[in-house]
């Protein structure tokens, strides 16, 4: 696409994006001056759908007219309706449907799969993740070691990019890999490293754990509803994500899991048992000798959370409605690399402003990541002021995530705007 910064361009790609109208599905925050503010914080909480009260109030409807058979009763009821989510969710991730639940919060489901995913021996104890990983999988990691008796120091090794640049090597992940052999027991890593906006080489870096006996599994929370995710086909072995950033459940909303179907009849792995996760057709026989579902459901521990799992249904029905991930991230690619464009018109040195995230399209999804060297957060206020709403991460990052179920290129122009009035004035 040939961008230009004249409003007219953003008008008329707007006039023509067959997804334009995915906007109106979603409540959108007022900026200063009373009008719908350009919201760039999908990374970090995404937009309220207006379905989701609807459906939220279904499930109040059901519990006030039905009570506890409402779980055995009603066109969804809750004892199986984590199942309704499974298809949808398979799609989003690429998966297929017994792979995949939709339960807890992130790092709830980060342990558990950890307990079956992480099993240190003597001489194979270590696990590889990327340096500045997002702090909970940092502190997941270190409890897992001390519980199983290990030295964090010991057993956590960080790869950091090479001097002078900000994003890691898909060669140096993969010669680290090989370079800790057979004392690798996991590989963890964010599908996209939440700080700089870099996608991560999943299907290379699974290979190549594979490739010397370690189990690979990935924190997928900013990757999970904004690019595209083959897990069945990387041949994954496990990974989680949230819900409440790219899939808009809601702050604190339930989380997804991927188990892959190599592991979809192994009773006997390790694993944290609870009643959910048992054998559905012997569970209320309140029997001792836990017998676990097959596939992902055999790592549930409790009743689906039905309120908030109703809330993530309404939607991920919108992904189903706009096309899939393939039609999103189409229009993904068009509006980050139009934000891209604008920036690097103003033409700022790096000295003041540089973008860290990765400009191959392929390696990055909905987020740009400015590093700004100079009055970084008086930037941040000043886009505020303007009614453009950004992410600031310490020390001195704004992140802007043009989200295309909500976002416009109008929402883009005017952070271009706005950064360029900052600096010419």
């Amino acid at each position: 696409m040939a961008y230009d910064t004249s409003p007219a361009f953003a008008a008329a790609q707007d006039a023509a994006d067959p997804l334009a109208h995915f906007r109106q599905e979603f409540h959108l925050p007022a900026g200063p001056s009373g009008q719908p503010a350009a919201y760039f914080c999908g990374n970090s909480l995404g937009l309220l759908p207006k379905t989701a009260r609807a459906a939220a109030e279904r499930e109040f409807k059901a519990w006030e007219e039905r009570a506890v058979e409402g779980h055995f009763t009603g066109d969804s009821p809750w004892m199986t309706y984590h199942e309704t989510l499974n298809e949808a969710t398979a799609r989003v991730v690429g998966a297929r449907p017994d792979e995949v639940v939709v339960m807890n919060t992130l790092t709830v489901n980060l342990h558990l799969l950890l307990v079956t995913f992480y099993r240190p021996t003597a001489t194979r104890y270590k696990v590889l993740m990327e340096a500045g990983a997002f702090p909970s999988d940092q502190y997941a990691l270190e409890s897992q070691a001390r519980l199983h008796g290990l030295d964090p120091e010991q057993v956590i090794v960080e790869i950091a990019p090479r001097a002078g640049e900000h994003t890691l090597r898909t060669e140096d992940i993969e010669a680290k890999i090989a370079e800790l052999g057979d004392s690798l027991a996991t590989v963890l890593f964010g599908g996209i490293n939440y700080y700089t906006g870099q996608v991560f080489d999943m299907a290379a870096i699974t290979r190549a754990g594979h490739a010397v006996g370690a189990t690979v599994g990935f924190d997928l929370a900013h990757a999970a509803g904004n690019v595209l995710l083959h897990l069945h086909d990387w041949d994954v072995d496990f990974a989680c994500w949230c819900n409440y950033k790219y899939l808009n459940s809601g702050p604190g909303g339930s989380s997804g899991i991927f188990v892959h179907e190599r592991f979809a009849d192994r009773p006997d792995l390790v694993r944290l048992a609870g009643w959910w996760g048992h054998d559905q057709a012997e569970r209320f026989k309140m029997k001792k000798g836990f017998r676990p579902m097959p596939g992902a459901a055999g790592w549930q521990l409790s009743n689906g959370q039905i309120i908030t799992l109703a809330i993530y249904g309404a939607s991920v029905a919108l992904f189903d409605q706009a096309g899939g991930m393939s039609a999103l991230r189409a229009k993904s690619e068009q509006l980050t690399g139009y934000l891209e464009f604008l920036i690097h018109s103003l033409g700022l040195p790096k000295t003041k402003l540089e973008i860290i995230t990765p400009q191959n399209p392929a390696e990055r999804g909905c987020q740009l990541s400015l590093l700004v060297h100079e009055r970084g957060r008086e930037l941040f206020d000043f886009l505020a002021a303007q009614g453009v709403m950004a992410d600031w991460r310490e020390p001195n990052v704004i992140r802007l995530s043009p989200v295309p179920l909500y976002n416009s290129f109008e929402d883009v122009r005017r952070a271009g705007a706005a950064i360029s009035q900052f600096y010419n004035e």
